[in-house]
């Protein structure tokens, strides 16, 4: 057995290989730990941080310490920082394959049910059918034309006396319009106002001749006229 199959239990026999969905996975479980392991040295190098600022120069071994904790941890943190980068750059690879897999697989499907759908079809027979539909139109509209024709006797007409008719339809209605607009409108009267009218008040002349006209009137009734 090979030093590569001692390591990752590979037998003689070539098994199936995992699936671009089965690496995927993987590898997004493994950046969720690395994750979650950046999350806890970040947490680890700001205590070994606060442990060397509590202590100062008072107690610098236990300064010191902390603080080559704190460069243990954030050695730690750049390797994984690194590693998440290449786990990254390798899943969106798969990503990338697994995508393009998939849509030449789904091409390559649609082609085959093309090739399917053209299986027992070519340009001539194309041709062949389209100039049937084309008669068939033809024929339909013939029968349509024919459908709509009249039919019966006494259909035929004289077009002199029919524009002769027209024309003294067209007369009389001329005529009655004139005659309607010469009559004179029916326009109703006001009705006759039944309050009295105010009497005018009588010039200085007209009494005076009111008076003449009493004085001749006793006069012609004592007989001195």
């Amino acid at each position: 057995m090979s030093v590569f199959g001692k390591l990752f239990g590979t037998t003689g026999k070539v098994g199936k290989g995992p699936t671009p969905q089965d690496a995927i996975n993987r590898l997004r479980e493994t950046e969720e730990m690395l994750t979650k392991k950046q999350v806890f040295l970040e947490k680890k190098i700001e205590n070994e941080l606060l442990i060397a600022k509590k202590h100062g120069t008072k107690n610098k071994r236990a300064a010191l310490q902390a603080l080559k904790h704190k460069k243990r941890y954030e050695k730690q943190l750049a390797q994984i920082d690194g590693t998440l980068s290449t786990i990254e750059f390798q899943r969106e690879a798969l990503e990338n394959a697994n995508t393009n897999t998939e849509v030449l697989k789904n091409m390559g499907f649609a082609a085959k049910a093309m090739k399917a759908a053209h299986e027992n079809m070519d340009i001539d027979k194309v041709d062949d059918l389209m100039q049937d539909i084309t008669e068939q139109q033809e024929l339909a509209q013939e029968i349509s034309d024919a459908i709509s024709k009249p039919v019966g006797f006494g259909e035929d007409f004289d077009e002199d006396e029919l524009m002769a008719e027209l024309e003294e339809l067209e007369q009389e209605e001329l005529d009655k319009n004139l005659l309607e607009i010469g009559e004179p409108e029916n326009v109703p009267l006001p009705n006759v106002p039944s309050t009295p009218l105010p009497e005018r008040p009588a010039t200085k002349k007209e009494e005076e001749e009111d008076e003449d006209l009493r004085d001749l009137k006793q006069w012609a009734s004592a007989g001195t006229l």
